[in-house]
């Protein structure tokens, strides 16, 4: 077996239109600014891209970027990313995933693959260290996610793959690799597109070798105590996977129920993830190297399914009135197998169902009822009848019958399931989040609810906040390992674990500019550097999330992104809910505005010229 020395820097490009392929060599210049995955994709394609490209046109192009992580044993780094432009929102989405297609990816000898134009016929690319070959796909067009799986995956070549909903171009179809998912805002409409069924690579040409395997080693090690003496990490999310979130969302009135209306319910608790693990023997199913180990699966009424994450019960459970697992597990693998995001599926189908309440919509979905959602998920997938005008999602159908103040998305894309109402720093965080209604962009609310770190109902200090974990993150997915790493690896090094919560409290609380310096976060510095071998400190580091974040949010105000677009829905912002007796409400333009500031963007939000000359993206 061949051996890689920390990374091959080699990108694959392919044109579906020409066939041809050439390799793109990357600087370790490139490297240092932009580490790799979300950040190096980015930069790949803000130089070969132009602003106006029709996101189902053949100019768009889909970048596939394993981390520098990916193969080596690290913690949690059997991810990878992917890059575009949204068809459902018109601007940048970038999506991680736990699949095997990255592994396989990286040790055939590539640490990226770029693909543009459109196939004539349908096909797929099928990978391996000398390049690719195109494939002939019109077996598989048509086919539902597993069957597609079942033709292409073997012991060594792994793939990712779009079903139905792909090839049918719902703006919110997404991806699939292994029983993992990945391509939130349309990833999957984009390679359906393309005529694009699927990609393969056969791995396990190469073994990836860190560059120091000594510092590697070390930092491993602390990686792994960490997340193993981490009540979030060892306990909550090994044990009961991400519905762990459900019962803290629940005790803070954040939990969507009907559509936001209201932030829990009396039944909600039967949808957390300790009785999941209960009722249905749940046993682990996660992404592979993983310590976390927070996916699962269970025996349902329909047989072993994937155990439903927390978006999924709060969109496509509790959001629509459903507090039954058995249902919801079911919605989520059909969704699974036509290819279908569950977020936005869940958000399109809450509308209409208060559209419908409302006389503005006629259908048979009604709050509470499972009737009918099956099928309204099939014609979704399939563009049948009103299932088509429900497949461009709930901003799409607000704008054709009314209903903004309740169609709950941001930029275009259907909002996560925490309401920000109880959350004020997870509500800013989705306001100007780059790809839209997006929890991971800076999730918040694991300082204001699960820790307790911050009062969730105060606006002081929040922009400061987000605009850190927004450049950790950037980081973090550009490394890449899995978020979830960052209770463990911000929360257990010594400072932070023995600093009492009477000081560690209002520190976080009232003295942000002095509590963040003082976060140590350097084990994610130590594996980069170990890896690649370029030296760099935690300031370049955490500099190198900051240009990764602000050049997202400078190819967006290319497509016209501004300040009028860092909104929350307005029922978020005007309308009190039962569970919340002193009816909060945030005050988003103070946060925003302070947002700006720290920044460096103007007061229409959109990056100054002294800022990205300090970031050197120009």
């Amino acid at each position: 077996m061949k051996r890689i020395i920390g990374t091959s820097n080699k990108i694959l490009e392919i044109d579906l239109n020409t066939k041809i392929q050439t390799i793109y060599e990357v600087t370790d210049h490139e490297r240092r600014l932009f580490l790799g995955a979300k950040g190096l994709g980015l930069k790949l394609l803000f130089d070969r891209m132009t602003p106006g490209t029709d996101p189902l046109g053949p100019d768009n192009i889909i970048a596939f970027m394993p981390g520098v992580l990916m193969g080596t044993g690290g913690p949690c780094s059997g991810r990878f990313e992917a890059v575009s432009k949204s068809p459902l929102t018109g601007i940048m989405i970038t999506s991680s995933c736990g699949g095997p297609f990255g592994f396989s990816l990286k040790t055939a000898g590539w640490d990226g693959l770029i693909v543009k134009g459109k196939a004539d016929d349908p096909i797929f690319l099928d990978i391996t260290d000398k390049g690719v070959t195109f494939e002939d796909a019109a077996h598989l067009w048509g086919k539902n996610i597993p069957d597609t799986q079942a033709v292409l995956d073997d012991k060594k070549a792994k793939s990712v793959v779009i079903g139905p909903a792909g090839e049918n171009l719902v703006r919110y179809a997404n991806m699939a690799s292994g029983h993992r998912f990945l391509g939130r805002g349309g990833m999957g409409a984009i390679m359906g597109s393309k005529n694009l069924k699927a990609i393969r690579a056969h791995g396990g040409v190469f073994t990836i070798k860190p560059q120091n395997a000594e510092l590697f080693k070390k930092t491993k090690a602390r990686g792994m105590a960490y997340i193993n003496q981490n009540k979030m990490t060892s306990e909550k999310y090994r044990n009961y996977g991400t519905a762990a979130n459900v019962r803290p969302c629940i005790e803070a009135g954040i939990l969507p129920v009907k559509n936001f209306q209201e932030g829990t319910h009396e039944l909600a608790d039967m949808v957390s993830g300790e009785v999941m693990a209960q009722k249905y023997a749940t046993t682990h199913y996660s992404c592979k190297p993983c310590t976390i180990r927070c996916g699962h699966k269970g025996t349902f009424k329909k047989g072993q399914m994937p155990a439903p994450e927390f978006e999924t019960i709060g969109l496509l459970g509790t959001s629509l009135g459903i507090f039954d697992l058995d249902t919801i597990a079911n919605f989520n693998q059909i969704c699974g197998k036509f290819g279908l995001d569950t977020i936005s599926t869940g958000g399109t189908l809450a509308w209409v169902m208060e559209a419908t309440a409302k006389g503005m919509v006629q259908s048979d979905l009604k709050f509470g009822s499972p009737h009918g959602i099956e099928q309204a998920i099939f014609d979704i997938a399939h563009m049948k009848g009103f299932g088509a005008q429900m497949a461009m999602g709930s901003k799409s159908l607000s704008q054709e019958y009314g209903g903004r103040d309740f169609a709950i998305h941001v930029k275009g894309l259907e909002m996560a399931a925490y309401d920000p109402r109880g959350s004020f720093g997870q509500g800013l965080s989705y306001a100007v989040a780059n790809r839209g209604g997006c929890h991971l962009s800076a999730y918040m609310v694991a300082l204001e609810i699960y820790f307790k770190l911050l009062k969730p109902d105060s606006n002081f200090g929040k922009a400061r906040w987000v605009k850190f974990f927004e450049d950790l993150t950037c980081c973090i997915n550009s490394l890449q390992t899995c978020q979830f790493t960052m209770f463990a690896f911000l929360l257990e090094p010594p400072l932070s674990r023995y600093t009492p919560d009477f000081i560690l409290r209002p520190l976080i609380q009232y003295l942000p500019t002095v509590a963040i310096p003082l976060i140590d976060f350097s084990i994610y510095t130590d594996l980069w550097q170990s890896v690649t071998g370029i030296p760099v400190s935690n300031y370049e580091f955490i500099k190198a999330g900051e240009r990764i974040h602000v050049l997202e949010r400078l190819m967006n105000t290319r497509e016209g992104i501004n300040c009028h677009d860092d909104v929350l829905p307005g029922r978020l912002m005007s309308h009190g809910r039962k569970s919340d007796t002193l009816n909060k409400e945030i005050e988003l333009d103070k946060m925003i505005s302070q947002y700006y500031t720290l920044r460096g963007f103007d007061i229409d939000g959109i990056p100054l010229k002294k800022t990205i000359e300090d970031l050197e993206l120009c």
